[in-house]
């Protein structure tokens, strides 16, 4: 059920075209919740057709003009709704934790080369997450909506953070196993 409140959210910041949704999805609320544009097309459709969002009248009207969004009353009603209702936390799962597993009972050939894949992948997203942190959060940046967003991004930080040490502990424990053909 999220990903319609994705919607509702990033309509509710600024009403946009399907295209321009995927594209601030691509920059934004894709770095934790990601979607397809193919997705959000459909989504788009269905919110329409319950009467969360409605296309705004284009400004001149042109052949092939893109739809833009906007958030109805009863979409905001319903975010609001969605906000406020508790929710149990997601039992992580990673197919790399399995294949780890896995690994412990037929060989560790193929897993350090992918935990290195995975350290530069994390490292990359740690950087650019930190980078980001420095260009839209200086200090002094404090409205309520500025530092909700910045908890998120601050989650992402962390995450980032928790995964490189763990990689690279990984990686550590790789070096001291017996060589087994890695």
């Amino acid at each position: 059920m999220s990903l319609p409140h994705a919607i509702l959210t990033a309509l509710l910041e600024r009403p946009s075209s399907g295209l321009e949704l995927t594209r601030r999805f691509d920059k934004s609320i894709g770095y934790f919740w990601s979607a397809t544009h193919q997705q959000i097309y459909r989504e788009l459709g269905k919110l329409e057709a319950e009467g969360h969002i409605r296309a705004l009248a284009p400004e001149q009207p042109a052949r092939g003009q893109k739809k833009r969004y906007e958030v109805l009353p009863a979409g905001r009603d319903e975010l609001a709704r969605w906000t406020a209702a508790s929710q149990d936390p997601k039992q992580y799962r990673d197919s790399l934790f399995l294949r780890l597993r896995a690994a412990a009972v037929v060989g560790t050939e193929g897993i350090e080369a992918d935990l290195r894949r995975h350290l530069e992948v994390h490292g990359k997203l740690l950087a650019e997450y930190e980078e980001i942190e420095q260009r839209d959060f200086p200090p002094g940046k404090d409205s309520p909506q500025d530092r909700l967003q910045h908890l998120i991004l601050r989650a992402g930080i962390d995450l980032e953070t928790f995964w490189t040490g763990w990689l690279t502990h990984a990686l550590e424990e790789f070096a001291e196993l017996p060589d087994q053909s890695r």
